[in-house]
């Protein structure tokens, strides 16, 4: 398939050039458009109080790679418009540091909405995310790269895994669907490890702001939340902390109610 590759931590992520890698190998004719700085946290939201540059780069993957300083939506959106030299068959985002589950998390993630972006354009998509432990989360974010031999393993056998779904997953699904696969990976992740449907987690989210310092600032900062899901449910947070891969299909024809 052709596919174009974003993600929303940059374009330098250890977790996005382990995917792209891994989805080179299996055989897909890849386009990667991705921020040029990290936009974690940043949704669906399109830049538009300033412009978008966007420019070639070098990042030894072996395909067209482009960095924008923008959202990942914006990515995807001047992806297709204004920098791909074909029309691609689908969107893939990720691998994300830290896991996209839950109501409260999904619709704030900018690997899913990038993902989402993909599918307002018509096209299949999926997005990539990997759980990993809160201290590992920061300790990734101040360092880079994996830390210590089962997270790296891990991260190999996850993107693995998501070059094998991407090739089963979006040729089954109907373009112009409005459609996302939510993939998580759960920590450890191994060759065998198995995968599971899923809904998001009822998860409220409150309290995701420190309180204001001597100046009136507040910083973002991680919540527990808490989970209110039916117990009858096999949740995508319930499934990674079990030990599964999570798939939860995203179908956005469905917000609302008739």
């Amino acid at each position: 398939m052709k596919l174009l590759v974003t993600n929303d931590d940059g374009i330098n992520s250890v977790f996005f050039h382990a995917l792209v890698h891994a989805l080179k190998e299996a055989g897909h004719e890849l386009y990667v458009v991705a921020p040029l700085t990290e936009q974690s946290w940043t949704g669906a939201s399109k830049t538009r109080h300033r412009t978008v540059q966007s420019a070639a780069a070098e990042h030894g993957f072996g395909c067209p790679t482009w960095t924008v300083d923008g959202t990942p939506s914006d990515c995807v959106n001047i992806a297709i418009a204004h920098l791909l030299p074909t029309r691609v068959d689908a969107v893939v985002s990720g691998i994300n540091v830290g896991f996209n589950c839950t109501l409260g998390f999904i619709i704030a993630s900018g690997t899913v909405s990038a993902a989402l972006e993909g599918a307002l354009h018509g096209l299949p998509a999926m997005a990539f995310s990997q759980d990993v432990s809160e201290g590992v989360y920061y300790s990734l974010k101040e360092h880079g790269g994996p830390q210590g031999e089962e997270l790296t393993s891990t991260l190999q056998h996850s993107a693995a895994h998501a070059a094998r779904l991407a090739g089963e997953l979006l040729p089954a699904t109907p373009p112009r669907s409005f459609t996302v696969h939510n993939i998580n990976f759960p920590f450890p992740c191994h060759p065998d490890t198995g995968m599971k449907r899923t809904v998001p987690a009822h998860f409220f989210v409150p309290g995701l702001f420190t309180p204001p310092d001597a100046d009136g600032r507040h910083k973002l900062v991680w919540c527990d939340g808490e989970d209110v899901s039916p117990p009858e449910l096999l949740t995508d947070l319930k499934c990674i902390e079990g030990g599964s891969i999570s798939h939860t299909i995203l179908d956005y024809r469905k917000l609302g109610h008739g």
